[in-house]
């Protein structure tokens, strides 16, 4: 099995990524990655085309996710310069990522608790799962700092990520075995004065379908 993390994690940290202090989970921050005109364009871009969020298992709760989603185009200029921004920033081959989303999250909003890999025993992985493999990385994108709430709370590392117009945070959903990680585990906490908008990249093991 090909190690997809060691070398990104090499990577990262050439690139001066900080790293959070935990040996149970690869997870890094680097402030500034975006500039200020590229995040307000992608704000404008999810404001105008969101719709109403989705998630594969929401484990019975109807309030388990509540923000909006926005499909970026992956053929618009503005989602080809992101994917390369996040494969330099990771080294990471961009065949591997699946197309990017934004979120965007208004007073109230919240995502519960979730890891984004999918479990190996769930009765959807091979749906998600079979063609191009478990979700390695994830790479999401503060567009822009709510007046209250909104942080990322990795619960079990004990962690919160507070939001910064242009931070970047990234994350290993597995590990050097390929195994999930379950020390991922992570919330959008609830928005509570303002918005917040995010972008999201995730990586698989294999390369995610082409386009057409």
């Amino acid at each position: 099995m090909t190690d997809l993390i060691t070398p990104i994690v090499a990577n990262l940290k050439a690139r001066g990524a900080q790293k959070i202090p935990s040996p149970r989970a690869e997870l890094f921050i680097i402030r500034g990655f975006l500039p200020a005109d590229i995040c307000a364009d992608l704000i404008a871009l999810i404001d105008r085309d969101n719709r109403p969020s989705t998630i594969a298992d929401d484990q019975g709760e109807a309030y388990f996710r509540t923000s909006k989603t926005c499909d970026l185009d992956p053929a618009s200029a503005l989602a080809i310069d992101l994917d390369s921004r996040l494969a330099a920033m990771l080294g990471i081959d961009p065949a591997l990522g699946e197309p990017i989303q934004g979120q965007k999250y208004d007073v109230g909003d919240e995502f519960r608790d979730h890891t984004d890999y999918f479990e190996p025993g769930g009765l959807d992985y091979l749906t998600h799962c079979g063609e191009t493999g478990q979700r390695s990385w994830t790479a999401m994108i503060y567009l822009d700092q709510p007046r209250a709430g909104g942080a990322t709370r990795f619960r079990k590392l004990d962690k919160i990520v507070q939001p910064e117009a242009g931070k970047l945070v990234i994350w290993a959903n597995i590990d050097r075995d390929g195994r999930p990680n379950p020390w991922t585990l992570h919330c959008g906490m609830k928005v509570r004065q303002g918005a917040k908008h995010v972008i999201t990249k995730w990586y698989r093991e294999r390369p995610w379908p082409a386009l057409g």
